[in-house]
């Protein structure tokens, strides 16, 4: 740190005077080490004593090593970063040996227990880490929010980090409790943006990575998510049985008045395995728009879920309209649709659908909308419906390309069950479902 002052001089009654100005400490931009891996550094033994030691605009980098703690980031700007020496292993941040407390508070008010919090303004960067959950020791439903990454009220980045192992301790027997975030970024403002890229998100309880503002009705905004070039992968078949029946995953969710863009994410793996055709409102989805509008949704690849993409308009928190769904593709959708449009003036196109059990595109009006929709240019592959109608008005559904499809298009919200189908799971839908956000007000 430098501290930078001014000395002026003048002159009064002949005698020259000089006097020491006072100027506002100015810090230059500081780069300490975490560990000893960097000649020249300064070094310290954890990452939270590094950054209660520096000044803003700083660089924290943590050579290789285990660290058992929770890191909590509070300054205006700061780059925490992952070093990679020789053949040495990447930083791998862990819970401490007694597990996770709560260390903060999420926008609404709930405790959070984050591996790594950043909360305050400005810009923060989190990259080249790994964040491991694994023995947290959470249990039970009423505890704080299991979290990876949090930034809460602040922009910057985080990138090229692995966030794995974010479900509790007791997961065997956890009860479906709506926790475990691997990544969470949270406003109360429009004012935030954040950049998630290149990151490996796997193994979470609820969410892979979610977006969230603040919104109580339409026309709230949330921060600004930029969400491109992850691998995600939720936990596969959640929910042994009634006894323990786990949460319904998503890999992406942007809500609650967040806004910005889903762009060439690999998001696999989100089922929630209790689910059948007549359990409403707790599916899973690969990706969720839920009462936020005019996200972009382009290139991603969806596979093995119950919902591909999802947008979802919410009577007390507002609509998901105006979503672009283009050039993805959704494969292995189980149970429910590929592309699933809750919500009104949405535009689907140039899409790629294979194997949904029910539609490869539902305009949905079960949210009360399902209106002025565009959808064309999309192939679907192997369906009960390639375009499922519902009874909005003023939509566009052709053209399209169709291949093995049993209905081309079909009006209605459910698809007929298959000859002999009693209505189970892989049957076919009889009832509206929907999927099942993460409400943090309402965990």
């Amino acid at each position: 740190m430098q501290r930078e002052g001014s000395l002026s001089a003048y002159s009064s009654f002949g005698t020259v005077l000089l006097l020491c100005v006072i100027a506002p400490v100015a810090y230059s931009a500081q780069t300490v080490q975490v560990g000893s891996c960097i000649s020249g550094l300064q070094s310290f033994s954890t990452i939270q004593l590094a950054i209660d030691t520096v000044g803003p605009n700083a660089i924290v980098d943590v050579c290789p090593g285990t660290y058992a703690e929770q890191v909590q980031i509070p300054f205006t700007t700061l780059q925490l970063v992952g070093v990679l020496s020789g053949s040495g292993a990447t930083p791998v941040i862990v819970p401490p040996s007694g597990g996770l407390v709560a260390n903060g508070k999420d926008i609404f008010g709930n405790p959070v227990a984050a591996q790594i919090i950043a909360f305050g303004s400005g810009r923060v960067t989190v990259s080249h880490l790994t964040v491991d959950g694994t023995g947290n020791n959470l249990a039970g439903c009423g505890g704080p929010t299991l979290e990876g990454i949090y930034f809460e009220n602040v922009s910057g980045t985080i990138t090229d980090n692995v966030v794995r192992n974010q479900y509790q301790t007791d997961f065997t027997d956890y009860g479906g409790c709506q926790n475990g975030l691997a990544i969470n970024v949270e406003s109360t403002g429009s004012s935030n943006s954040v950049t998630i890229s290149n990151n490996s998100v796997r193994a979470y309880q609820k969410n892979g990575i979610t977006a969230t503002g603040a919104a109580t009705g339409p026309g709230a905004l949330g921060p600004r998510v930029t969400i491109e070039n992850n691998y995600i992968v939720g936990l596969a078949a959640t929910g042994m049985n009634w006894q323990t029946p786990g949460a319904a995953e998503n890999g992406v969710q942007v809500g609650f008045g967040a806004r910005g863009s889903v762009t060439n994410n690999v998001v696999n793996d989100n089922i929630w395995a209790l689910d059948t055709s007549s359990q409403p409102g707790n599916a899973a989805s690969g990706i969720l728009i839920y009462a936020s509008t005019g996200i972009s949704v382009t290139m991603n690849e969806v596979g093995s879920a119950q919902f591909g993409i999802v947008t979802n308009t919410d009577p007390t928190y507002g609509p998901g309209d105006n979503t672009t769904i283009k050039n993805n593709k959704v494969a292995g959708t189980q149970i429910f649709d590929g592309i699933d449009l809750c919500s009104s003036s949405n535009t689907v196109e140039t899409n790629t659908v294979y194997g949904s059990t029910q539609s490869g595109i539902h305009i949905d009006d079960s949210c009360g909308s399902g209106n002025n929709n565009t959808v064309t240019g999309n192939t679907v592959n192997e369906a009960c419906a390639g375009i499922l109608l519902g009874s909005g008005s003023g939509n566009t559904v052709a053209p399209n390309t169709l291949y093995n499809i049993e209905n081309a298009t079909l009006s209605g919200d459910v698809c007929p069950a298959a000859a002999g189908s009693s209505d189970l799971k892989g049957g076919r839908s009889q009832r509206v479902i929907r999927p099942s956000p993460y409400v943090p007000s309402r965990r």
